[in-house]
Protein backbone atom coordinates (compact mmCIF):
# COMPACT_ATOMS: atom_id res chain seq x y z
CA UNK A 1 0.00 0.00 0.00
CA UNK A 2 1.51 3.56 -0.80
CA UNK A 3 1.83 5.80 1.91
CA UNK A 4 3.39 9.64 2.09
CA UNK A 5 6.59 8.67 3.34
CA UNK A 6 7.66 5.69 0.39
CA UNK A 7 6.00 8.72 -1.94
CA UNK A 8 8.45 11.18 -0.61
CA UNK A 9 11.20 8.89 -0.23
CA UNK A 10 11.22 7.75 -3.56
CA UNK A 11 10.18 10.76 -5.05
CA UNK A 12 13.82 12.30 -3.35
CA UNK A 13 15.81 9.54 -5.27
CA UNK A 14 13.88 9.88 -8.68
CA UNK A 15 16.75 10.10 -11.21
CA UNK A 16 14.14 9.57 -13.90
CA UNK A 17 14.96 12.55 -16.41
CA UNK A 18 17.71 14.67 -17.03
CA UNK A 19 16.64 16.81 -14.06
CA UNK A 20 17.82 15.47 -11.51
CA UNK A 21 21.46 16.50 -12.70
CA UNK A 22 20.81 20.31 -12.42
CA UNK A 23 18.38 20.37 -9.12
CA UNK A 24 19.65 21.45 -5.62
CA UNK A 25 16.31 19.78 -4.36
CA UNK A 26 13.68 17.71 -5.41
CA UNK A 27 10.31 20.07 -4.64
CA UNK A 28 8.23 17.01 -3.21
CA UNK A 29 4.88 19.36 -2.28
CA UNK A 30 3.63 20.98 0.60
CA UNK A 31 0.79 21.91 2.93
CA UNK A 32 -2.00 19.52 4.58
CA UNK A 33 -1.97 15.71 3.50
CA UNK A 34 -5.59 16.22 4.54
CA UNK A 35 -6.64 18.79 2.38
CA UNK A 36 -9.83 18.65 -0.03
CA UNK A 37 -8.40 20.93 -2.51
CA UNK A 38 -5.13 20.72 -4.34
CA UNK A 39 -3.19 23.46 -6.34
CA UNK A 40 -1.23 22.19 -9.07
CA UNK A 41 2.23 24.41 -10.43
CA UNK A 42 4.24 23.68 -13.41
CA UNK A 43 7.59 23.02 -11.84
CA UNK A 44 10.24 24.66 -9.42
CA UNK A 45 12.05 27.69 -10.35
CA UNK A 46 14.99 28.89 -8.40
CA UNK A 47 13.93 29.61 -4.73
CA UNK A 48 12.11 26.50 -4.80
CA UNK A 49 15.06 24.37 -6.06
CA UNK A 50 16.82 26.28 -3.25
CA UNK A 51 14.28 25.62 -0.32
CA UNK A 52 12.64 22.04 -1.71
CA UNK A 53 9.47 24.31 -0.80
CA UNK A 54 6.68 25.46 -3.88
CA UNK A 55 6.17 28.57 -4.27
CA UNK A 56 8.14 30.56 -2.17
CA UNK A 57 9.65 33.17 -4.44
CA UNK A 58 7.51 36.86 -5.73
CA UNK A 59 4.60 34.35 -7.34
CA UNK A 60 4.46 32.47 -3.91
CA UNK A 61 4.10 35.52 -1.60
CA UNK A 62 1.62 36.17 -4.38
CA UNK A 63 -0.13 32.98 -4.36
CA UNK A 64 -0.28 33.22 -0.88
CA UNK A 65 -1.92 36.85 -0.83
CA UNK A 66 -4.56 35.28 -3.40
CA UNK A 67 -5.49 32.40 -0.82
CA UNK A 68 -5.98 34.82 1.89
CA UNK A 69 -8.48 37.04 -0.17
CA UNK A 70 -10.21 34.09 -0.06
CA UNK A 71 -9.73 32.63 3.57
CA UNK A 72 -7.49 30.29 3.11
CA UNK A 73 -3.80 29.72 3.53
CA UNK A 74 -1.29 26.57 2.81
CA UNK A 75 -2.36 25.13 6.43
CA UNK A 76 -5.95 24.23 4.66
CA UNK A 77 -4.72 23.33 1.51
CA UNK A 78 -1.93 21.27 -0.69
CA UNK A 79 0.36 22.67 -3.48
CA UNK A 80 2.37 20.14 -5.89
CA UNK A 81 3.84 20.60 -9.25
CA UNK A 82 3.86 18.56 -12.30
CA UNK A 83 7.64 18.49 -12.19
CA UNK A 84 9.47 17.74 -9.27
CA UNK A 85 12.76 19.51 -10.33
CA UNK A 86 13.43 22.86 -11.09
CA UNK A 87 13.82 23.05 -15.51
CA UNK A 88 17.39 24.92 -16.59
CA UNK A 89 16.44 28.96 -16.96
CA UNK A 90 12.88 28.01 -15.44
CA UNK A 91 11.87 26.77 -19.03
CA UNK A 92 8.96 24.92 -19.75
CA UNK A 93 9.55 21.71 -18.50
CA UNK A 94 9.73 19.05 -21.58
CA UNK A 95 7.15 16.67 -22.35
CA UNK A 96 9.78 13.84 -21.46
CA UNK A 97 10.35 15.62 -18.17
CA UNK A 98 6.54 15.66 -17.61
CA UNK A 99 6.07 12.02 -18.20
CA UNK A 100 8.86 10.88 -16.08
CA UNK A 101 7.38 12.55 -13.32
CA UNK A 102 4.07 12.92 -13.29
CA UNK A 103 3.54 9.20 -11.48
CA UNK A 104 4.25 11.17 -8.44
CA UNK A 105 2.03 13.31 -8.26
CA UNK A 106 -0.77 10.78 -9.49
CA UNK A 107 0.59 9.09 -6.45
CA UNK A 108 0.14 12.59 -4.48
CA UNK A 109 -3.53 12.89 -5.57
CA UNK A 110 -4.67 9.06 -5.08
CA UNK A 111 -3.37 9.40 -1.25
CA UNK A 112 -4.92 13.20 -0.79
CA UNK A 113 -8.18 12.20 -2.43
CA UNK A 114 -9.22 16.40 -3.05
CA UNK A 115 -12.48 17.07 -4.05
CA UNK A 116 -11.15 20.09 -5.79
CA UNK A 117 -7.80 20.94 -8.16
CA UNK A 118 -6.79 23.87 -9.19
CA UNK A 119 -4.39 24.12 -11.97
CA UNK A 120 -2.31 27.47 -11.96
CA UNK A 121 -1.08 28.61 -15.29
CA UNK A 122 -1.02 26.56 -18.73
CA UNK A 123 0.96 23.95 -18.58
CA UNK A 124 -0.91 22.61 -15.38
CA UNK A 125 -3.84 23.06 -16.73
CA UNK A 126 -2.71 21.27 -20.31
CA UNK A 127 -1.71 18.10 -18.39
CA UNK A 128 -4.00 17.64 -16.08
CA UNK A 129 -7.52 19.00 -17.23
CA UNK A 130 -7.04 19.25 -21.61
CA UNK A 131 -4.14 19.11 -23.66
CA UNK A 132 -5.92 21.83 -25.94
CA UNK A 133 -6.67 23.74 -22.76
CA UNK A 134 -6.30 27.87 -23.65
CA UNK A 135 -5.79 29.52 -20.44
CA UNK A 136 -6.87 32.78 -21.47
CA UNK A 137 -10.22 31.72 -22.71
CA UNK A 138 -10.79 28.93 -19.92
CA UNK A 139 -9.14 30.13 -16.79
CA UNK A 140 -12.24 29.98 -14.35
CA UNK A 141 -14.05 27.55 -15.80
CA UNK A 142 -15.22 24.10 -14.16
CA UNK A 143 -14.28 20.81 -15.22
CA UNK A 144 -15.32 17.31 -13.98
CA UNK A 145 -12.76 14.88 -14.14
CA UNK A 146 -12.99 11.49 -12.05
CA UNK A 147 -15.35 13.37 -9.80
CA UNK A 148 -12.89 16.04 -9.04
CA UNK A 149 -14.16 19.22 -9.46
CA UNK A 150 -10.80 21.28 -11.61
CA UNK A 151 -10.31 24.86 -12.91
CA UNK A 152 -7.37 26.52 -13.56
CA UNK A 153 -5.99 30.07 -12.64
CA UNK A 154 -3.68 32.05 -14.24
CA UNK A 155 -0.04 31.42 -12.33
CA UNK A 156 1.03 33.96 -10.29
CA UNK A 157 4.43 34.80 -12.29
CA UNK A 158 2.13 35.62 -15.27
CA UNK A 159 0.05 37.92 -12.54
CA UNK A 160 3.31 39.52 -11.90
CA UNK A 161 4.62 39.72 -15.52
CA UNK A 162 1.02 41.21 -16.27
CA UNK A 163 -0.89 43.16 -13.67
CA UNK A 164 -3.62 43.55 -15.74
CA UNK A 165 -5.00 39.94 -15.17
CA UNK A 166 -5.91 40.39 -11.56
CA UNK A 167 -9.39 41.52 -11.58
CA UNK A 168 -10.10 38.79 -13.34
CA UNK A 169 -8.31 36.06 -11.73
CA UNK A 170 -10.06 38.11 -8.71
CA UNK A 171 -13.37 36.61 -9.95
CA UNK A 172 -11.68 33.11 -10.40
CA UNK A 173 -11.07 33.03 -7.04
CA UNK A 174 -14.43 34.13 -5.46
CA UNK A 175 -15.81 31.42 -7.99
CA UNK A 176 -13.30 28.95 -6.42
CA UNK A 177 -14.26 30.09 -2.67
CA UNK A 178 -18.22 29.56 -3.67
CA UNK A 179 -17.54 26.13 -4.83
CA UNK A 180 -15.41 24.94 -1.81
CA UNK A 181 -18.26 26.23 0.24
CA UNK A 182 -20.80 24.20 -2.01
CA UNK A 183 -18.39 20.76 -1.59
CA UNK A 184 -15.86 20.59 0.86
CA UNK A 185 -16.73 19.46 4.51
CA UNK A 186 -13.50 20.99 6.51
CA UNK A 187 -11.97 23.41 4.87
CA UNK A 188 -12.97 26.61 6.51
CA UNK A 189 -14.38 24.89 10.02
CA UNK A 190 -11.37 26.64 11.75
CA UNK A 191 -11.33 29.88 10.17
CA UNK A 192 -15.18 30.26 9.53
CA UNK A 193 -14.81 34.14 10.84
CA UNK A 194 -12.35 34.85 8.31
CA UNK A 195 -14.43 32.98 5.41
CA UNK A 196 -18.23 34.53 6.62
Amino acid sequence: MDTWEVLEQECLACRECALCQTRTNVVFGTGSREAEVLFIGEGPGKNEDEQGVPFVGRAGQLLDDMLAMIGLSREHIYIANIVKCRPPENRDPLNVEQEACIGYLRRQTKLLRPKIIVCLGRIAAMKIIDPEFKISRQHGQWFERGGISMMALYHPAALLRDPRRRPETFEDLKTLQAKIRECCDHTYQEEGAAYA
